[in-house]
């Protein structure tokens, strides 16, 4: 789901992104929720995923 960016959260994005261009994601962790923004628009809507699912997510892909 798209949600409103809250201030306080501590982003990193993966060392395999690099430094050109900006073309990545980014996550934060909160209590409970994954959220995940775009770099390149970071001020610009994110989503937001219960943990579970997000768990759920990493799971399916690493299975390619």
């Amino acid at each position: 789901m798209s949600t409103p960016q809250p201030a306080h959260l501590a982003w990193v994005k993966s060392s395999y992104s690099g430094n050109e261009g900006g073309a990545c994601l980014e996550v934060a962790a909160t209590a409970g929720t994954i959220h995940i923004r775009d770099s390149k628009a970071p001020d610009r809507a994110q989503l937001a995923f219960a943990t579970p699912r997000w768990a759920a997510f990493v799971r399916f892909a690493a299975q390619g």
